[in-house]
């Protein structure tokens, strides 16, 4: 299933940027909800079509609703992933309008090539996971975000909530180069001071595959 660019207010222009296109009702309600809940936008604005957006720190059912109202005033449309079986009949037409993208997880080692080719399909696509997986805390993040930010050859976008300084948005991109140890090293850089609504719920940065021995000749 391709994804197509449903939002009226927001296009690619020729060099692979989000042209906003004024100014819409989603955007006011983010902004009296980020004022009303004291939060201050922070980070880029210029932003590519195409991305991996990292939903990060995630403790809270609270980062959902103000990742939403972050993305309202960004003026972007974030999609997320969801099981195959949930977008039949009317169901299915909510929740892909809602930005939900349908995935077969009966095949999980093919799941990293079915995002990639929703990307490749795409104009516009904003693609937001939550590393951690869980809002417990988790020893290693979840690798799916940077696996398919590389085959898709999109930028990883540092999607943040600060509770500690009640500051959101996306503080930097970063194209992945194959070197996992490398890039999550610059990952964990951005994310070290990021403070989560439960500290102690927070797990470090690290994926599982960092404690791999390196590889090379026997």
């Amino acid at each position: 299933m391709a994804v197509s660019a449903h939002q009226s207010w927001l296009n690619g222009d020729q060099n692979g940027y989000i042209q906003h296109k004024g100014n819409s009702m989603k955007y006011w309600i983010g902004k009296i909800w980020l004022t009303l809940f004291r939060w201050r936008l922070e980070g880029e604005t210029k932003l590519p079509a195409k991305f991996v957006f990292i939903a990060a720190p995630h403790t809270s059912n609270w980062d959902l609703p103000h990742m939403l109202a972050t993305a309202y005033v960004l003026q972007v449309r974030i999609s997320w992933l969801g099981k195959h079986t949930l977008f039949t009949g009317f169901l299915g037409r909510i929740l892909e309008a809602l930005g939900g993208i349908p995935i077969d997880r009966r095949t999980p080692k093919n799941m990293v090539d079915q995002i990639a080719n929703q990307f490749n399909r795409a104009s516009n696509l904003i693609l937001a996971v939550p590393p951690e997986g869980t809002r417990g805390k988790t020893e290693y993040w979840k690798s799916g975000f940077y696996h398919i930010a590389l085959r898709a050859g999109v930028p990883i976008g540092f999607g943040f909530l600060d509770y500690g300084r009640r500051c959101c948005g996306i503080g930097g991109f970063l194209n992945p180069t194959g070197d996992i140890r490398g890039d999550m090293g610059k990952i964990r850089d951005f994310y070290t001071n990021m403070t989560g609504k439960y500290p102690d719920l927070q797990g470090r940065p690290r994926l599982r595959e960092e404690d791999d021995p390196p590889e090379g000749p026997a």
